[in-house]
């Protein structure tokens, strides 16, 4: 190969390898821009009772999920809340019904007012968490529906 040639393909090589690099740099300083615009946008903030400012325990559930039910205009009493969770799960948000119907079917009942997957999904209130054990998720969800099918949740007396 003669020398002139020689120069060109390093010459050339040379351009190549500094676009490379700068190319690989603006992309690098891109990234943490793109990442925190669409991370930012597409997840929000889970509604809990910690995230709402109230303790981790029966009453501090209750009042997380009737501060979320007041955003979304869905009726329900502290009260109507409480009796229906006591009977329902005792207020344990581990509570999982193995031997009703439903259960029979392949969807047991879960949490503090045992809704089942269907239903929980079908009423489940943006912003709050998609587990059916999470107790603010839970209420929230049981209450959309009961308001959906009784009118509130202070219309239900047994089992729904």
């Amino acid at each position: 190969m003669s020398a002139a040639a020689q120069h060109r393909r390093t010459r050339t090589s040379r351009l190549v390898r500094k676009l490379a690099v700068a190319g690989t740099g603006v992309a690098v300083l891109a990234l943490p821009l793109i990442g925190a615009t669409s991370a930012s946008a597409a997840t929000p903030t889970v509604q809990t009772a910690a995230t709402l400012g109230y303790p981790n325990n029966l009453d501090g559930w209750i009042r997380a999920s009737l501060a979320v039910m007041a955003e979304h205009g869905i009726p329900g009493s502290y009260d109507s809340i409480y009796r229906n969770i006591i009977r329902e799960s005792s207020g344990n948000p581990w509570a999982i019904n193995l031997w009703d119907s439903n259960a029979a079917a392949g969807t047991p009942s879960k949490g503090l007012l045992q809704v089942i997957d269907p239903t929980f999904n079908a009423y489940h209130v943006a912003n709050t968490s998609w587990d059916p054990y999470d107790p603010v998720a839970n209420i929230t969800a049981a209450c959309n529906y009961a308001a959906q099918r009784y009118g509130s949740i202070d219309n239900v007396w047994g089992a729904y």
